[in-house]
């Protein structure tokens, strides 16, 4: 009797378990079937939901896979999209962060420099070490915006070699003191007397056609600046830049020297007529340019001397450019001719004008010296 009683309580106890267990299964099997619904519903509607919005030019991309992530922070993203869904003609385009202008002392400079011409230089090695300059020999700053735009001008003639090395070291200069440039070389043409003046009134006009410039640099292909912080732009009276050549003892030969590398605004240059176009060979024209400043109201300003120190490439006096008799009366006259010789009264002929990787050539012909009166 009594294990009859206790094989029934078992049996009892069975059933209640395995009554339980069903009641389980079947609680387990109705939250599964609910919550794998809802998710199913949720991926639906935001499968109709994109179809629509692609109708609309519109796409929006959920990370299902997001550890963590519940329907309610999946709502949440769409209602923080869904507003900027708007009609085309209430678009408003995303705006564009301003370019910074460009310091006025640039951080990049590096102070004085190390220049020698030992080293062997090709035009294909000055390309190398300059990606960034564009063809024409022009580059602008990427990460700021330059306030003024620069021509560099220089009068040329069988200098091939000389180029290289002003190329090799005035790119990497210019392009550290943020300088919105271009370089143009201005080739004289024939044998003839050489005129460095005029062919810088040249350049001055034909780097107006080929852009619009507000400061132009005047240099000589053989000299070298032997510090960045002698920066290559205009100021608010014209520029004397090389005021310390190694050829001087790195002094000014003299108060009214403005020979070398020089800077003028269009406003400046304009306001004296540009350069004398009848200095032929060497000598005079840039005490002539400096007279003809002030005459005109203005004044020469330079850099410190420690900063504006040059060197120069050393080299025979070119053929064709020997020293010109007439510089020191043309000089004293300089009141009297500076509004009837200069860029008012320019002509001359282009017979190439090429963009290479590193500058711009303008090839020109400029004519010949008047014959020099005889004297008996």
């Amino acid at each position: 009797m009594t294990r009859l009683m206790l094989g029934r309580t078992l049996e009892r106890i069975c059933k209640a378990v395995l009554l339980l267990c069903l009641v389980h299964f079947v609680i387990m099997m109705i939250l599964y079937f609910d919550v794998y619904s809802q998710r199913f519903d949720q991926i639906f509607s935001r499968f109709n939901n994109g179809r629509n919005a692609s109708r609309n030019g519109h796409h929006y991309y959920y990370n299902l896979s997001r550890p963590n992530a519940t329907f309610a922070s999946y709502l949440a993203t769409a209602d923080q999209l869904l507003p900027s869904v708007r009609p085309e003609g209430n678009h408003t385009p995303p705006t564009t962060k301003p370019i910074p202008p460009c310091p006025e002392i640039p951080p990049g400079l590096v102070g004085r420099l190390l220049i020698e011409f030992a080293s062997q230089m090709t035009m294909e090695r000055v390309q190398k070490e300059n990606p960034n300059v564009t063809e024409g020999g022009k580059y602008t700053p990427p990460d700021c915006r330059a306030k003024q735009k620069v021509a560099i001008i220089i009068p040329f003639r069988h200098r091939d070699n000389h180029l290289k090395y002003w190329l090799h070291y005035l790119h990497p200069i210019l392009r550290r003191q943020k300088i919105d440039y271009a370089i143009y070389i201005i080739t004289q043409l024939g044998e003839d007397t050489f005129n460095r003046a005029k062919l810088l009134n040249v350049g001055y006009t034909e780097a107006l056609k080929d852009a619009e410039y507000d400061c132009f640099i005047f240099s000589d292909v053989d000299l070298i600046p032997m510090d960045d912080r002698n920066l290559y732009h205009c100021y608010d009276q014209p520029r004397h830049f090389a005021i310390a050549m190694d050829k001087f003892g790195f002094r000014l030969p003299y108060a009214g020297y403005f020979g070398g590398v020089s800077g003028l605004s269009k406003k400046q240059f304009l306001k004296i007529n540009g350069f004398p176009n009848e200095y032929w060979g060497w000598g005079g024209e840039d005490d002539d340019i400096y007279n003809r400043i002030t005459l005109n109201g203005m004044k020469v300003v330079r850099p410190d001397v420690r900063i504006g120190r040059y060197r120069m490439i050393k080299h025979e006096r070119d053929k064709h450019n020997e020293p010109n008799p007439q510089r020191f009366n043309k000089i004293q006259n300089t009141k009297n001719t500076m509004k009837r010789d200069g860029i008012s009264t320019l002509t001359y002929r282009v017979l190439q004008f090429k963009k290479y990787p590193l500058y711009t050539n303008i090839s020109v012909e400029i004519g010949k010296p008047p014959p020099r009166p005889f004297r008996g």
